[in-house]
């Protein structure tokens, strides 16, 4: 449980200085980090419980513009992010867009935060190996919100380390809504 407990608190002491450095350095922000080499066979292998503690493939959302963004309650930009997530499952769900959050906190909090802001995608409860999964998945700066956006193929085809604008993800998910599904 300590071990957890000081691998949260590094992830948010991680996620506190890039978004500081974020905010204070501008170059770059408008652009989504683009994968040269998409591989999202870890996303797709893993297996991670929900706040009922039954364990959750994420291969059952294979097809779909999958939308991954790991978070915890205690960080602002994740906070900040979220109810424009929201918004976008409710707009492009039908569409076969699907966020699913995984969400590095305690359940309590965690349930605390969905019912406050009506969180309508599935979320995930993260532990160790969800932030391996993160890693594995292009943060290596190992900071919060890291978000991936897959395709319908299953190709990791952007991701984000810090908030992400609902515009910014717009730009990315147009073209792949305007494709139809695999």
């Amino acid at each position: 449980m300590k071990k957890s407990l000081l691998i949260v608190a590094l992830i948010g002491i991680a996620a506190g200085g890039y978004y500081f450095y974020q905010q204070n350095n501008a170059v770059g922000n408008n652009q989504p980090q683009i994968i040269s080499k998409p591989n999202s066979d870890a996303i797709f292998k893993a297996r991670i419980a929900d706040l009922a503690g039954v364990r959750q493939p994420l291969a059952q959302w294979r097809g779909k513009i999958l939308v991954v963004n790991f978070w915890a309650t205690w960080c602002p930009p994740c906070r900040q992010e979220v109810p424009e997530f929201i918004a976008l499952q409710k707009q492009y769900g039908d569409q076969g867009l699907q966020f699913v959050g995984i969400a590095l906190d305690e359940k309590a909090k965690i349930q605390n935060f969905m019912d406050e802001v009506g969180i309508n995608y599935p979320v995930l409860v993260g532990d160790l190996e969800a932030v391996a999964l993160a890693q594995t998945s292009g943060n290596r700066l190992g900071g919060l919100p890291y978000t991936v956006v897959i395709d319908q193929k299953g190709n990791i085809v952007a991701t984000e380390m810090g908030a992400l604008s609902k515009e910014k993800l717009i730009t990315i998910l147009t073209p792949l809504l305007s494709k139809k599904s695999v």
